[in-house]
């Protein structure tokens, strides 16, 4: 398992290995919110906060929602509304020392129109 922790260190994260790529995403939010994601199965990621030391944040059709610190306001994951067990989450690399992550591939996202991974020289 590989472990990091929000800025201030009130909540902590942990995944099952390093990631072999990292997703940008152009999307309205993560545009916002500067996040490079890695996705696991919902039950393989571990997050570890006490009692109200996390919010939530979703919009729009409500499927998917991200969780950040309550203190220090970095984002940690985000994870389907419905059934979460049954599906994959994202959760932000940056929150990781750097050498921990080695230096996996880094894929751009259109979120904003196509959804669709684009070329590098998009």
């Amino acid at each position: 398992m590989l472990s990091a922790t929000c800025h201030c260190g009130l909540v902590t994260v942990e995944i099952p290995q390093r990631p072999r790529t990292l997703t940008n995403c152009n999307c309205s939010i993560c545009r916002r919110y500067g996040t490079l994601c890695c996705y696991y199965r919902f039950a393989d990621i571990n997050v570890h906060a006490k009692r109200n030391a996390t919010a939530s944040y979703a919009w729009g059709d409500k499927w998917l929602r991200f969780v950040r610190c309550a203190n220090c306001g970095c984002i940690v994951n985000w994870q389907r509304l419905s059934e979460p067990e049954k599906g994959r989450a994202g959760v932000n690399a940056r929150l990781f020392e750097p050498e921990l992550l080695g230096t996996p591939r880094i894929r751009r996202l259109d979120g904003a129109r196509t959804w669709r991974h684009l070329r590098d020289d998009e």
